[in-house]
């Protein structure tokens, strides 16, 4: 056990104690944030635009380009998804939990394609292709951008986008370094997988208590 605390701590010997600290503090809010869609509960946006600030800077020092506009949109998309979800659809309920149709799952591919296309000139503009998480961190930027609108949508299928960058991002993390954002989107899976299963079960339901 104390051979992986010393490799775990390792990946960090020459990191300021300020971004150690701020990346625990993003993981906790990232962990509330995911807790909280699960529940279908308001909270998972204040807590969410709270951990996407601090990964927004974190991310920014370490020159992650595509994750740093990850989270960057997950700001902007928390402040939207916090108004869509408590606009009422009559005078008693909140927006109801629903499947994608037919021209969201267009928009959700549009939404993909644009996403690689827009991150892959970014790296183009500061030349980052110097490794192969360039292109891993092109994709899962991409497949998070989508999970992040069906979910402000209220979308079913918002999980299943999360799931599988989730899974990609778990190595992809763990090989930058950041081994407690690798542990975080290790959880982040479990969690999302529950949360399918919870959404599922209130499917096109109307949530009265949803910002109790």
């Amino acid at each position: 056990m104390n051979h992986i605390f010393d490799w775990v701590f390792a990946q960090y010997e020459d990191i300021p104690a300020h971004l150690i600290a701020l990346e625990m503090i993003g993981v906790v809010f990232g962990f509330l944030s995911v807790l909280y869609s699960k529940r279908e509960n308001i909270l998972v946006y204040p807590t969410g635009i709270i951990s996407t600030a601090i990964f927004v800077y974190i991310l920014l020092v370490y020159g992650l380009l595509g994750d740093m506009l990850i989270n960057a949109y997950y700001f902007s998309m928390s402040i939207y998804g916090w108004y869509f979800w408590t606009r009422k659809v009559d005078t008693t309920h909140f927006m109801p939990i629903t499947r994608t149709t037919r021209k969201e799952k267009w928009w959700s591919a549009l939404l993909f394609v644009l996403t690689i296309g827009f991150v892959y000139g970014v790296y183009e503009i500061f030349e980052k292709w110097d490794s192969w998480t360039a292109y891993a961190d092109t994709v899962t930027t991409a497949i998070f951008f989508v999970g992040m609108w069906l979910m402000a949508r209220k979308k079913l299928e918002n999980w299943i986008y999360w799931i599988i960058g989730d899974l990609i991002s778990v190595p992809l993390y763990m090989y930058k370094g950041l081994v407690f954002t690798s542990l975080q989107y290790a959880a982040f899976t479990v969690i999302a997988i529950f949360g399918y299963i919870a959404w599922k079960k209130n499917l096109n339901k109307s949530p009265e208590t949803l910002l109790k």
